[in-house]
């Protein structure tokens, strides 16, 4: 059920989808006043989405600041959240990644670094015959050299509440009073460090896979109408729709 309010209110929350239907409201209705206000909506909303320096804004708002290495302390979990494989592709020969695959090269990075000693990777998959994320994520870490003993797997979460309260649990048994670094999506921080620290978790911040870009090279760059800004304006909407609904249900 969760599942399936999750993904219906992840639909209406893109912007693609308030276009279609504003276009398709200004094709059906007959009465001229109406018509005009209603395009007049759907160009503002084309202008506010398509444009690149208003969402890059909000991104930069929203998201956490990169942290730099030398500011880092020792750890003894980095903790990674999974949601990087494109876990149907074919052949199954080899893992498959997708946008957000920082989360696990910055890990490995600062596990190769001596920044944090153990690595936990957490996420399944909603397809029961597909090898879970996790697993596939922790083949990729041993290709990297890292050793079996240094990963430690959690493969059933399938959303970010879950990845906290399935991954409580290993850490605190392996792990009890230990220090742990959290390493998501810089526009997911927010709603992981909520998750994880409502079951008790107390872990750091490593943002990465930064969305907002601190500066354009040239100012029609800001202005010039980008698809990308409407996709974008998905993401963040979305993420902010999530992080609210975690909060109203204690999520957080």
């Amino acid at each position: 059920m969760f599942f399936i309010l999750s993904k219906t209110l992840y639909y209406l929350a893109m912007p693609v989808v308030w276009l279609l239907l504003l276009t398709a409201a200004t094709v059906w209705v007959r009465r001229p006043a109406i018509k005009k206000r209603l395009m007049l909506l759907l160009l503002a909303l084309l202008v506010l989405f398509s444009n690149p320096y208003i969402i890059n804004q909000l991104m930069k708002s929203w998201e956490l600041p990169p942290r730099p290495l030398h500011d880092l302390h020792t750890y003894d979990v980095g903790i990674v959240l999974s949601g990087i494989v494109q876990t149907h592709q074919q052949p199954a020969d080899r893992v498959y990644m997708q946008r957000g695959a920082d989360r696990l090269l910055h890990a490995l990075l600062l596990y190769k670094k001596g920044i944090i000693k153990k690595i936990l990777i957490t996420g399944g998959n909603y397809d029961k015959n597909v090898t879970p994320e996790a697993e596939q994520l922790k083949q990729v870490l041993l290709l990297a050299g890292v050793p079996p003993q240094d990963i430690l797997v959690e493969p059933h979460a399938l959303n970010t509440v879950e990845n906290a309260r399935f991954s409580a649990p290993i850490l605190q048994q392996h792990f009890p009073g230990g220090k742990y670094l959290l390493i998501t999506s810089a526009f997911h921080m927010r709603r992981a460090l909520g998750c994880f620290r409502q079951v008790g978790i107390k872990a750091e911040p490593f943002p990465v896979d930064f969305y907002a870009v601190p500066k354009q090279t040239h100012w029609l760059l800001w202005v010039a109408p980008s698809e990308q800004s409407i996709a974008l304006w998905g993401l963040f909407i979305h993420e902010i729709i999530g992080y609210i609904v975690y909060d109203i249900l204690n999520y957080l």
